[in-house]
């Protein structure tokens, strides 16, 4: 399981973990709603565009699309990765939780766990890990604009 927390309670930056040990920190762009991140070596690239803003892409070092995030946070959206489309919903209005459907049944989560800490969770098994962190730090992306 991924968990994201805060750097410090004014950060901007998060650190992220996978089952408690320190994967990467995701360091959010100050204007154009993006970021980047390194994990085992590699950078990436969060860029934001759209016109909802809600439109998020994961780019490797050589500005190749990993993936591709559509209408990231609203109650439906969609990730697109390796060929594949996957679907997002968000079960209550209310709440921060986004769930990830595979024919039709629940198939991983990301939650936040503590907006005053900035801290969230996901949960996304057959994901390649840089999708999961992009699907992460995206979201978090839009709750703290939220």
């Amino acid at each position: 399981m991924l968990r994201a927390s805060r750097a410090g309670l004014l950060s901007t930056r998060y650190e992220i973990t996978c089952d408690e040990a320190s994967l990467c920190s995701w360091k959010p762009s100050s204007f154009f709603g993006g970021g980047s991140f390194e994990l085992a070596g590699r950078h990436y690239d969060v860029a934001r565009g759209g016109w909802t803003g809600r439109r998020y892409r994961l780019l490797d070092a050589d500005g190749g699309v990993v993936a591709l995030a559509d209408g990231v946070g609203r109650l439906e959206w969609t990730l697109e990765a390796d060929g594949v489309t996957h679907r997002f919903e968000r079960p209550a209005v209310f709440r921060s939780e986004q769930v990830l459907v595979r024919d039709g049944e629940r198939a991983g989560s990301v939650r936040r766990t503590s907006a005053w800490r900035g801290e969230a969770e996901a949960e996304l098994p057959g994901l390649p890990l840089p999708v999961q962190v992009f699907v992460l730090v995206s979201l978090l992306a839009v709750w703290d604009e939220d």
